[in-house]
């Protein structure tokens, strides 16, 4: 393969939130999140045009002039090709499916957004949502970025907000949320990143939110466990333990 001197994409990953926003502006489909950064695939997918670099909010994207392989249509072309079939495939089931990741799926690109502290409307009935930021799942949150800035994190099994007709109010408000089940998650996966989670963002407070029943209580172990290996310990946290029916909870301070 051919290298000259060119314009190409670099992306800066310490500056990068993993919010997306650049994949869809990236008409050849060369870049993608890959474990919550974004990543350039190769260097001939790219044109050095830089139509991403105006979507990134971090401004983690820049054009550079270095020796790198020619851009090469005919692999664009094929690469697009692929994404497309990839993304038209049937879905396997649960029990074949390979574990996730939040690759280019528009549907996880990180949003942020302004809860208001209105009361319910009159008209409507309905009171405001207190949710800060989309997606929720754990899984699928940036290890870094705005979002875990000088954050009081939420961390709630994933019935939790089932079980309980006031969460938004009582619970989630005024914090960042991220949901999980211990009983059926990858819990090595979450320990890992809570751990960098907690290492490397000004957390200012941890809230697990757990149902009553036994297995859930490893939520609370994993974010002890993550807390301990990211020597975070003084963070302060809270437990909250739900009834099955959301009928009552209590609160306990670790």
């Amino acid at each position: 393969m051919t290298k000259h001197t060119r314009n190409i994409v670099t992306i800066d990953e310490d500056k990068c939130n993993g919010c997306g926003e650049c994949v869809p502006s990236c008409a050849e489909g060369a870049i993608q999140i890959i474990d919550g950064k974004a990543v350039l695939l190769a260097e001939n997918l790219c044109d050095g045009i830089g139509n991403c670099l105006g979507t990134c909010p971090m401004d983690a994207i820049h054009i550079e002039q270095r020796e790198v392989d020619d851009f090469d249509e005919a692999a664009v072309e094929q690469h697009l090709h692929q994404q497309k079939q990839v993304e038209h495939a049937p879905t396997p089931c649960a029990s074949q499916a390979p574990a996730p990741h939040h690759g280019g799926c528009p549907g996880s690109m990180m949003r942020s957004f302004e809860p208001t502290d209105a009361p319910k409307s009159p008209a409507s009935g309905k009171r405001a949502s207190q949710l800060r930021q989309w997606p929720v799942q754990l899984y699928l949150l940036p290890p870094s970025g705005p979002l875990w800035q000088d954050a009081d994190v939420l961390l709630a099994a994933d019935c939790s907000a089932f079980a309980m007709n006031n969460f938004h109010d009582e619970i989630l408000a005024g914090k960042t949320l991220a949901i999980a089940c211990p009983k059926l998650d990858d819990t090595n996966h979450y320990l890992e990143k809570l751990t960098t989670i907690f290492r490397t963002n000004p957390i200012q407070s941890v809230t697990v939110t757990r149902m009553e029943v036994p297995c859930c209580g490893g939520l609370v172990s994993i974010t002890q466990q993550a807390l301990a290996a990211a020597g975070k310990t003084d963070i302060p946290l809270k437990v909250i333990l739900l009834a099955v029916d959301g009928s009552s909870y209590k609160v306990e301070t670790m």
